[in-house]
């Protein structure tokens, strides 16, 4: 692998469930060995290929996958659902060999109850790891210590009548929380990142970062004036001592010191919060917190309301204005359009039915920002949220807080009735056979293939990875922007999210270099560009 430290600023990164990514062994459930087998796909070192730079695998670590790897009972070790510690050292050596970055999940807030660590911990009040989780007495009148909630639905504490205390579980009740505030809990856990780091692992995603330490006397979390009924439980409260707490911050630069260690690792945190909150995370201008936190305010603006955000011009431009204004002077941008939480860009999308129109839009936008983007698996295909029947979901959450496992189906590498996923039954329903890889690949028009041309000319082109925007502006619809860096022509990123073509002012001459619909890339472009409804161009500008 090349010895560049900055490798992640102009890196393309790609999230693998790897439940749902190839099953080698016919389970119908993905494993690492199934990851191996399709690391061509992602980057072989041609232009046919997906031309990825670095993979994040959601948890494969051992679980009783009561949350899919979530609620981890080991973090040194592999699921023998997904393989061995020996598949995983095999994976990273074929990814490294490929030029494939390899990022693991890291979930420090919360164990799975059956980690040796919380058995011994409600084994006794006195047990020596009592303290690693947060245990509190009944409030004064009886009942739970606060009034905090889970995300899941339902209060955090559980109540454990063996030691005649409740227990934190800000999610399920087999996820109990760890208090980051013992040091013995804070070494072990940096302890676990130089674990993974020895064995050749380029960085972490943080699971909830904004989580990892609360308010240290725990009082009631104010309620959210913006709840309404139907909104999730969760939202009623506004989350002020338990999430964003401002000591978090200390923890933040405890692990990016571990990282430091390992020069050209990196740490990207899940964070949620308007866009001064999560560049706060990246620790002022001394940027020494995380390397990048996800800005997740393409899916939703603001989590306290109801609501995905919408594909118009007025969104986009101020969701990237915000982020630009908000990050301290050197920090790089990190967004994503999907994740295993949430519906599929396509779905979210569609509620004119014109969601695979936008979807062909998005990575213009994803691509063209000013950040290292972070792609979900299946979106490059098109994929959208499956149905499925009330009799085959099997996710927690699905009761109370919302059903994830639409977003979370196999990935469709053909149309056969295994869809070249597995020759077992699929741990969730595929979805519509037409959607897949094999059917896409060949076909120069496929979001595939638009994918695969966007994902390398962001590659070849140091304004689009690498240079500085300038240039936002919204008119009638349309958003735009501009990318420059030295030595490379001007970039100018055009989205229309009108329902209507749209005559767009280039300011100067240009080269189509890329569009959405099928205009021939090289097209001499004058003083204006017109774009059809829902489309979007990447536009060389002679200046």
């Amino acid at each position: 692998m090349p010895n560049d430290p900055d490798w992640w600023r102009s890196a393309v990164f790609y999230q693998v469930y790897p439940r749902s990514f190839q099953d080698s062994d016919g389970d119908g459930r993905g494993d690492l060995q199934g990851i191996i087998d399709r690391l061509d796909y992602l980057n072989d070192g041609s232009e046919r290929s997906l031309g990825i730079d670095a993979i994040w695998i959601c948890p494969m670590f051992p679980s009783p996958q009561k949350d899919f790897g979530y609620d981890v009972s080991d973090y040194c070790d592999v699921d023998p659902e997904y393989g061995t510690l020996a598949t995983m050292d095999r994976l990273i050596a074929e990814a490294h060999r490929r030029g494939i970055r390899v990022l693991l999940d890291f979930v420090p807030n919360h164990s799975s109850d059956q980690h040796r660590w919380f058995v011994e911990s409600r084994s006794a009040r006195e047990n020596p790891r009592r303290d690693w989780y947060y245990w509190r007495d009944p409030a004064p009148g009886g009942g739970p210590p606060n009034n905090w909630l889970s995300v899941f639905g339902g209060g955090g504490w559980e109540w454990d009548t063996a030691t005649g205390q409740y227990y934190l579980h800000s999610f399920l009740k087999e996820q109990p929380d760890l208090n980051w505030r013992n040091a013995e809990v804070v070494q072990a856990m940096h302890d676990v990142l130089r674990f993974w780091l020895r064995r050749g692992i380029d960085g972490f995603r943080i699971d909830v970062m904004g989580m990892v330490l609360k308010h240290r006397e725990m009082p009631d979390n104010p309620p959210n004036p913006h709840w309404r009924e139907g909104d999730p439980e969760w939202r009623s409260q506004l989350w002020e001592n338990n999430r964003n707490y401002p000591d978090v911050f200390e923890a933040v630069r405890g692990l990016r010191r571990v990282m430091d260690e390992f020069p050209g690792t990196i740490l990207v945190g899940e964070v949620f919060g308007t866009a001064e909150m999560v560049a706060a995370y990246y620790g002022g201008a001394a940027l020494d917190g995380l390397h990048m936190a996800f800005n997740f305010q393409f899916i939703n603006e603001d989590d306290t309301i109801r609501g995905a955000t919408p594909w118009t011009a007025e969104a986009i431009a101020r969701i990237v204005g915000n982020c630009e204004a908000s990050l301290p002077a050197g920090a790089q941008p990190c967004f994503a359009f999907a994740n295993h939480d949430q519906p599929r860009f396509i779905t979210r999308h569609d509620r004119d039915g014109h969601g695979r129109e936008r979807a062909r839009a998005a990575p213009f936008l994803l691509l063209g920002m000013r950040n290292s983007p972070f792609l979900y698996y299946g979106e490059e295909i098109g994929m959208a949220n499956v149905a499925i029947p009330e009799e085959q979901l099997v996710d927690p959450a699905r009761f109370r807080h919302r059903n994830r496992d639409p977003a979370r189906t196999p990935m469709q590498w053909g149309g056969s009735p295994g869809r070249g996923f597995s020759t077992g039954a699929p741990w969730l329903p595929f979805g519509p056979a037409a959607v897949n890889v094999a059917g896409e690949d060949g076909d120069a028009g496929s979001i595939l293939s638009l994918y695969r041309r966007l994902v390398w000319l962001r590659r070849h082109r140091p304004s689009l990875h690498s240079g500085a925007l300038s240039d936002l502006a919204v008119s009638d619809g349309v958003v735009s922007l501009v990318r420059r860096a030295a030595g490379d022509a001007p970039i100018r990123v055009v989205i229309n999210t009108a329902d209507a073509e749209r005559e767009v002012a280039i300011a100067s001459s240009g080269m189509l270099i890329a569009s959405s619909w099928k205009a021939a890339p090289g097209t001499e472009i004058g003083r204006a560009l017109v774009i059809p409804a829902f489309g979007a161009a990447w536009v060389a500008l002679a200046e």
